[in-house]
């Protein structure tokens, strides 16, 4: 947890999550946020609650906002909030997916919920937040599925 302190309290690190199904779809969330302009695009996540590691609230998140359980999780690193806080934003991706129903809060319930190729989502560019597509480009070159590909320019 961060020592930052904030209009509302200590800033929390946070965590975002790739949740990509077997045939390579991707939970991402949608809602309007009329502050910013209209609806836009989002992976689910949230702040960590105390106690919580980094792993465990992308869990949580995950079930609450998109109803899904998965099996095999993988760290896609973290990056700094802003370069005046210590708090962090943790991206996982997570493979072997149950889903069940939403667990959405009252403030949660115009999130919805469209399965979406990698690809798709970014070339939206409706996402508010950085960590969404960051997350998603990250956990395709991870795979090693990029659609630009990878190329070695050492000489043999």
């Amino acid at each position: 947890m961060s020592d930052d302190i904030q209009d509302h309290g200590p800033v929390r690190d946070a965590s975002v999550v790739v949740a990509r199904d077997a045939d390579g779809l991707v939970a991402v969330l949608s809602a309007d946020f009329p502050r910013h302009g209209g609806e836009y695009l989002f992976l689910p996540g949230g702040r960590r609650e105390a106690g919580e590691t980094a792993e465990e609230c992308a869990r949580r998140e995950l079930r609450e906002e998109a109803g899904v359980m998965a099996e095999t999780w993988r760290s896609l690193g973290s990056y700094a909030m802003t370069l005046g806080s210590t708090a962090r934003v943790h991206l996982f991706e997570a493979r072997r997916l149950t889903v069940g129903p939403q667990q959405l809060t009252a403030t949660e319930q115009d999130f919805k919920l469209p399965w979406w190729s990698m690809g798709d989502a970014v070339a939206q560019g409706r996402f508010l937040l950085p960590a969404g597509p960051l997350a998603l480009l990250l956990a395709e070159r991870g795979t090693g599925a990029s659609t630009g590909g990878v190329y070695d320019h050492r000489e043999d």
